[in-house]
């Protein structure tokens, strides 16, 4: 059994796989103070809770966007799985041809995402929508060049945002509105949102098609927490969820 990790500056987005398959998977607040110690008791427990023997753990895999936490996630696999990360970083084998100026400026969930949905959707264009704390896009061509992509605020961020530095201005529900028009102050928020989001969406993936993929309109993969918020919108073609984990897994099997 892998164990993959993906560590956001939110949660912590982890994964079982058994041959090829993602048997189970979980989610932890993300704290940026995490010790190993706390981290090997969690893991620990939520494997056990859920029916697996955590000596069944042959390898851990992890995509990190706190770099605090590698030197706490490295500890906890020595300590509490007697086994050293496999680290997705700039520098092992991806599959991909990165075009960045500076490839190491890649964040590894956006490799993670490319390199699962390269294998799921094969010689095809890509653009792979992250919704997450932040919004990321990623275009990718049918012969695995990474042209690079575009880094937003995410939907939740920007209704934090909007509470933090307006005084009057209250948390809502992250939905889509019955309207268009808000017709009080939180379906006006929620109506700002919700089309502000699918709005960048749309005209993000537009311009991609028509400066990258003028020969063949690539697909459109969503992944992320909310990404299933705009699934009837018609804008992604498939809603991969668990799409990090699977380009992680892929990863470690590329390079371990």
């Amino acid at each position: 059994m892998i164990l993959c990790l993906d560590v956001g500056n939110t949660q912590i987005f982890g994964g079982v796989f058994l041959k090829d398959e993602l048997v189970f998977h979980f989610r932890k607040t993300t704290s940026h103070s995490l010790s190993s110690d706390e981290l090997g008791v969690f893991l620990r427990n939520v494997l056990s809770q859920n029916k697996i023997e955590w000596q069944s753990i042959q390898s851990i895999a992890v995509c990190s966007v706190v770099p605090q936490l590698i030197h706490s996630i490295t500890n906890c696999g020595l300590k509490y799985f007697s086994k050293r990360p496999f680290l997705l970083k700039p520098g092992v084998k991806t599959g991909l041809k990165i075009l960045y100026h500076n490839p190491q400026e890649v964040g590894s969930d956006r490799i993670a995402n490319v390199i699962g949905a390269v294998q799921l959707f094969p010689n095809r264009n890509l653009i792979v929508a992250d919704m997450g704390t932040a919004t990321t896009l990623c275009a990718v061509s049918k012969n695995k060049d990474y042209f690079g992509g575009a880094i937003l605020p995410g939907v939740k961020m920007s209704m934090e945002a909007l509470e933090a530095k307006t005084a009057k201005l209250p948390t809502v529900e992250i939905i889509k509105p019955t309207e268009t028009v808000g017709r009080s102050t939180i379906t006006s928020i929620q109506s700002g949102l919700y089309y502000g989001g699918l709005g960048a969406l749309k005209e993000i993936c537009e311009r991609y098609s028509k400066e990258y993929f003028t020969d063949e309109a690539p697909l459109i993969v969503g992944t992320g927490g909310l990404a299933i918020l705009f699934k009837e919108e018609g804008i992604f073609d498939h809603i991969v969820k668990d799409l990090v984990l699977k380009g992680l897994y892929l990863a470690y099997q590329k390079n371990v």
